[in-house]
Order: structure tokens, then sequence, then C-alpha cells
């Protein structure tokens, strides 16, 4: 039998009327690649996905929850699985727009999965011809995965296993042949036996974890009450527009840009990462979004951001395995090199457990915390959550492939991917990336953010203005090396300025 564990269980738990813990993951393909050059019909496509579902068990099993939350829910296979209610076809208004595209996007990211049937489905969306920029014939799936079930690491590996690395169909991954493994309904006494166990055994475990922590744990306390403290060490979260209760009204819109653009940027500060450079970006993007609306607080909005904690052994394994930390993003610094500089210092703190030794003890304490209390907790939770401002946004920065994808032969020509939001924190930032891409998704709701293709305006903005900076540090540090040369070459700073 499989169970759900703990921290997939706090997705399901921390879900609400209008907040549904599930992950959209938009893929545009242009049929030009094909064999025929024409789209792959819709049959062609439902009987591609059913012959790769075994590859990735969820896909055909559903949860049961049990009475009183006893106990974690189980995975069990759905005898009544029907691939063609799990995707569906639509098509675009004539003449639509990009805009129209991305409210089509947000609607169906909007909507709940059936919790009764297996937590997925795909939406074949036709008709986006008239997109400009979009090849003739071209098409999206929309995939709506249960946060449950994926990370995003699990989930760009379930990407893998549906798509191929070229037009002929060879698959991503290598697709080995396994053992059918079935997972049936637990009975009465079997399910009375493991509740009993997994419920004696975890005040064990939450004393093990703490003691295992309790080091750092010590030193954290140590600090935070030491007189010596500086008062710049305690994370201070502003009120913004983001930190309200959310609607069922979401939106979305997205922009991208050349990755390679980033890693340049990343030079200007030396140990800087491609996620601090994202950072900055969305940094610049807040601040100028909040200045035109004269909301911009004089301390710097904080962003929580998700860690990947999977290790080599478990990269194949679905369900979730994250951390997180928060940081101050710095929107108070106007000059982009200094805020990047600010926010690459903030993130090494976080990442050494200067700062993080919290969340990191908080998701180490969730995994043996028992359902009842989760599911109680998590309800205390929603209810307190726009009070207890824990940051403004979200923002994460999840790796992916950059080689081409294909899928019947139609080349995958950009991604985009949307993510749940919850009272208190309505903005979320996802930004994966994809053949030599790095896409940048807003979610959030139309009372939040009713000008959100303005919030774009600002992001690419941001991003101009930080490629700029850091051209002029990366000249001004190779004339400092160098007294007889203007620039690292001179034809690098020419091309650099033409991108």
């Amino acid at each position: 039998m499989k169970q759900l564990n703990p921290q997939d269980a706090t997705f399901l738990y921390m879900e609400s009327e209008h907040n549904h813990n599930h992950v959209t993951s938009v893929h545009i393909y242009d049929p030009g690649t094909r064999a025929h050059g024409d789209a792959a019909r819709f049959r062609e496509l439902v009987d591609h996905v059913a012959s790769r579902l075994q590859y990735s068990p969820f896909l055909t099993q559903r949860l049961v929850r049990l009475p009183l939350e006893m106990d974690f829910p189980y995975w069990v296979d759905d005898d009544h699985f029907d691939i063609e209610y799990h995707v569906r076809e639509g098509r675009l208004p004539v003449n639509a727009d990009w805009s129209t595209f991305c409210d089509q996007v947000a609607r169906y990211h909007s909507r709940p999965l059936n919790p009764h049937r297996p937590l997925w489905d795909m939406y074949v969306l036709e008709g986006l011809d008239s997109i400009e920029g979009m090849p003739e014939g071209c098409y999206a799936i929309l995939t709506k995965v249960h946060h449950a079930a994926v990370d995003g690491a699990a989930m760009i590996r379930f990407f893998g296993i549906m798509h191929d690395i070229d037009a002929l169909g060879t698959p991503v991954l290598p697709l080995m042949p396994s053992p059918v493994e079935h997972h049936y309904r637990p009975n009465t006494k079997e399910v009375i036996k493991r509740t009993l166990v997994s419920n004696l055994r975890s005040p064990v475990r939450i004393a093990d974890t703490v003691m295992r922590l309790a080091p750092g744990l010590y030193q954290a306390v140590q600090k935070k009450f030491s007189k010596s403290a500086s008062a710049d060490e305690k994370l201070v979260v502003p009120i913004t527009r983001f930190n309200r209760d959310v609607s069922p009204h979401k939106n979305f819109d997205a922009t991208r840009f050349p990755l390679a653009d980033l890693k340049a940027i990343r030079l200007a500060v030396k140990g800087a990462t491609i996620n601090d450079v994202v950072l900055a970006i969305c940094s610049g993007g807040l601040r100028t979004y909040l200045k035109k609306h004269n909301e911009l607080p004089a301390e710097s909005l904080v962003a929580w951001v998700p860690i990947n904690t999977r290790s080599k052994n478990d990269d194949a394994a679905d369900g979730n395995n994250i951390s997180a930390m928060t940081a101050p993003i710095f929107t108070q610094i106007e000059e982009p090199i200094s805020r990047l500089r600010s926010i690459y210092q903030a993130t090494q703190q976080s990442k050494e457990a200067k700062s993080g030794v919290s969340a990191k003890l908080m998701t180490d304490l969730s995994k043996h915390i028992p359902a009842a209390t989760q599911l109680m907790a998590s309800k205390l939770l929603l209810q307190n959550n726009s009070k207890l401002r824990m940051c403004n946004l979200f923002v994460s920065n999840v790796p992916g492939p950059q080689q081409a994808y294909y899928m019947q032969g139609a080349k995958v020509i950009a991604t985009y991917g949307l993510t749940p939001i919850s009272d208190g924190m309505g903005l979320f930032i996802n930004t994966p990336s994809y053949d030599g891409n790095i896409m940048f998704n807003i979610v959030s709701t139309r009372e939040i953010m009713p000008d959100i293709r303005f919030f774009i305006e600002c992001l690419e903005s941001s991003m101009v203005d930080l490629k700029q900076a850091a051209a002029a540090e990366l000249k001004k540090a190779a004339a400092a090396a160098s007294p007889n040369a203007a620039c690292i070459t001179d034809d690098y700073c020419t091309d650099y300025h033409k991108q």
C-alpha cells in the first residue's frame, strides 16, 4: 500500500474553497516539425498520453481519505479510470490575441480537480494562430496536476516522460518496462494497524528531529536575543496589496528572457547565481509597479523561495521533497547592481541557515506530525494567513530542460507555468527555464493585480536596466584590472549591447 507522505498531505489540507493547490503547465507546440506539417489529431495525442501512463503511477491512482483524518490518505488504483475524462479539447475564439489566451489559461487554472479521480487532467487548446508571433497551426496543451502528487522537480520529470527529444519519437527518458504494482484500497484491519503505529511513532520522530537540529536552534535563539544583534537582522514584512485574502478569480500573464542574459548579468556580482538575478528582476519590477500606484513601502518586500531538497537517489520519485527560505529582495534600493549585490548577500545568509533554521525545522517537523493534527493546523493557518504576513510573495525558480522537446513530432516552442497562491500571499512569480529561455509567469487575482500586463512591462523594464547596469559594471571592472583596456574585449561589449 502506498500512502501520501506528510509533506504531500499538507498541500491537500491547505486547500480552501477559493485556493486549489494544483500546478498548471502550458506547452505550446509547432506542428511544422511534423512529417506532414499538420497538427496532431486529438486522438493521436490521447493515445500518446495513454501509452506513457505506466511510467507515472499517480496518473491512474486516486486518493482515499480516512474517517476523521486518523491517518494520511492512501493512493489506490482507480478501477474506473478513463483517459478521455482526463484529456479534453477546446478552441480559442476567432482572432484571439495573447490576452485572450492568458484569460483562458487563468480560467482553466482556477477550476478545481475532481478529488474522486486521479488528480490531473490535460486540455488541448487550438486556435492560437491569430496570436502575434505564433506559427501557423500551433496549439497548446494545458496540464493540471495536484501539488500533493508532484513538486517542481517531479513535474519536470513527468514532462520528460511525456515528451521526446526529436520529431522521430525518441523518449526524453528511458522508458524501461517495470513490474506492475497494484495499490488496492486498504482493509479496516490494515488501516487501524498502520494508524496506531504511525501515531505512536510521531512523538519519537519529532523528538529526534528537534535533537538533530538542536545546535542550529540554539545558535539561532542565542543570536535572536543577543544584545549585539543588529536592527537590520530583524526581517520586517511590510503590508502590501499582495497580503490580502485572494478571490477565486485568478489572472495570469508571462514574458520570457534569454537565459544567456541572466548568466551575463550575474557576472557583475561575484558569487551571484541565476536565482539571485531572478529575484533582482522581480524586485525591480515590483519597485516600479508599486511606485506607480504610490504604494512602495520604505521596507524591503520579502519573498518566500522554495528550495529543492531532493537527493540524487530520489530524483525519480513523485511527491514533494522541498524546503523554503525567506529573503528580502531590497525593493527600496534603486540602483540595479546594488540591489543584486544585497540580494546575493541575503540569500547567502539564508542558505547558510543563519536565518533559515526555523523554516528547516518546520519542514522537518511536518514530516512527523500526525494527519489529524496537520489538518487542524492547516485550517488554523488558512484562517489567519493574511494576519501572519510571513512574506509578500512567492518566487520559484525551477531549472528546466535546455534542449527542445517534442510530442507526436510537434516541437515545444514555449512553456509556461501557473502555481497556487493563498490568502495573505496573493502573488506568485514562477520562473522555469526551457531551451535557452527563462519564463517569468505571474499568477495573482483580478482584484489584487487588475493591471497584470503593466506588471509584465515593469519586469521587462527591470531586465533592461539590469543588463545595462551589468554591462557598465563589467566594463568598469575590466578597465580597473587593465588600464589599457576599455572593456573585457571590444567585440564582447559591442555584441552585448546589441542584445
